[in-house]
């Protein structure tokens, strides 16, 4: 991680922001898709300050207009709604057409600029911010689909950001020599939230009847799922029970192994997920090894932990380090290793299992995370306010916002 800034002298210690400014963030992540990084972010932003999620556009009929909706705290979530049949230079003008009103509109006027896909490069790159962050959580260009123009925006935002903050050491390591300041920050947990599983003993309905035992995942289904690995062992294992919870993307669900031991539940609530992880004896990462999981570093890993589940996890990278190698998480890439390493799950201590997971986890949290990004923040503003020759303006206590 880099070294800390000879001027965070300047940053407020207290962990509340001091500066009066919006954040505004641009993503490629609905906000009610599924509830991950950008989510915990944001909602922790949103307890000081307005904070703008800019999601992409949807289409259809009539003009283009914006859908703003009102969350908890300041958070707003800003649709664009386009109309169909515009070309691709269309759609970036018709975006940053409906931004700009957004700003005069909501009179946004101090802000950062949050980035969570370079594409929005295209559309902002006329704005001018008072920080500008790239919170890089994926290594998006290995994704399906990903737009061909995906290296060339990241270099432009590479050129433009005061900080880069990724979402794994591993992405850090392939980032680091793009960027004076970039900051390795995996994903953290909410451990509260999840220990919840440990005492739950109402299941929900879908899953209730399901005998044991049952080995769960929940996240997006997508191409980096190991279906191939899922199916395997779901034949020899065929008195076991493969709980997967999440929406499937960018993959036909048809492709998905349909075996009377796998069971698709489709997309839970955050809230949910605690009852459905109660239920469960083994907790999976049941991802490929390929380029689009290269530099994944899964939420989920530290999630099932602080539900006190045991976890087996093919060989990701940023699972095996650090997870696989302090004992946290077992490693399996085959069929019969997973299985193995599952019935080997079931049988150790769950206590001492436990106490090592929460060892480590009390190191861990979204509050500490967050306060540490927003620190880094106030200190860019902080410079360039006294680089312009202004003086730093504290304003009042912004806790005492009222959305």
């Amino acid at each position: 991680m880099n070294a800390v800034s000879t001027h965070e002298h300047l940053s407020n210690k207290t962990g509340v922001p001091s500066q009066q400014f919006d954040m505004v963030c641009v993503s490629h992540l609905r906000w009610d898709f599924v509830y991950q990084r950008p989510q915990h972010l944001m909602s922790h932003f949103a307890r000081h300050r307005r904070v703008y999620y800019v999601e992409e556009p949807t289409f259809g009929e009539g003009p283009m207009s914006l859908d703003i909706s009102k969350r908890e705290g300041g958070l707003h979530v800003v649709v664009p709604r386009l109309p169909h049949g515009l070309n691709g230079k269309e759609v970036e003008q018709a975006q940053r057409q409906l931004l700009d009103k957004l700003f005069a509109d909501e009179q946004i006027k101090q802000y950062a600029l949050w980035y969570y896909t370079p594409m929005a490069m295209a559309f902002t790159a006329h704005l001018t911010p008072l920080a500008t962050v790239y919170d890089c959580m994926d290594e998006l260009s290995a994704f399906k689909f990903a737009p061909p123009q995906l290296h060339e925006r990241e270099a432009e935002l590479f050129r433009r950001a005061d900080l880069v903050f990724t979402g794994g050491q591993s992405l850090y390591e392939a980032k680091r020599g793009q960027h004076p300041r970039v900051y390795a920050f995996p994903s953290s947990v909410d451990v509260p939230h999840f220990a919840q599983a440990q005492q739950i003993t109402d299941e929900p309905a879908d899953q209730r009847e399901l005998p044991h035992p049952r080995l769960g995942f929940f996240g997006v289904i997508d191409e980096r799922m190991d279906i191939e690995l899922l199916a395997g062992m779901a034949a020899l294992r065929p008195n076991w029970q493969f709980v997967m919870i999440g929406p499937t993307a960018k993959i036909d669900p048809a492709d998905l192994p349909h075996p009377d031991n796998i069971h698709y539940l489709g997309g839970k609530s955050y809230d949910q997920l605690p009852a459905y992880i109660a239920g469960w004896d083994v907790a999976m990462l049941t991802f490929a090894r390929n380029e689009s999981t290269r530099f994944i570093s899964p939420t989920k890993t530290p999630e099932y932990l602080a539900a006190g589940k045991p976890v087996v996890s093919t060989s990701i990278r940023d699972v095996v380090r650090p997870y696989g190698e302090m004992g946290l998480v077992r490693i399996a890439d085959t069929a019969p290793d997973f299985v193995a390493a599952a019935e080997a799950a079931m049988r150790e201590d769950a206590a001492a299992r436990q106490q090592r997971a929460d060892e480590f986890l009390a190191q861990m949290s979204w509050d500490k995370t967050w306060s540490r990004m927003n620190e880094l923040i106030e200190n860019v503003v902080n410079t360039k306010l006294i680089s312009n020759g202004a003086a730093i303006q504290i304003g009042p206590p912004v806790s005492t916002y009222k959305p």
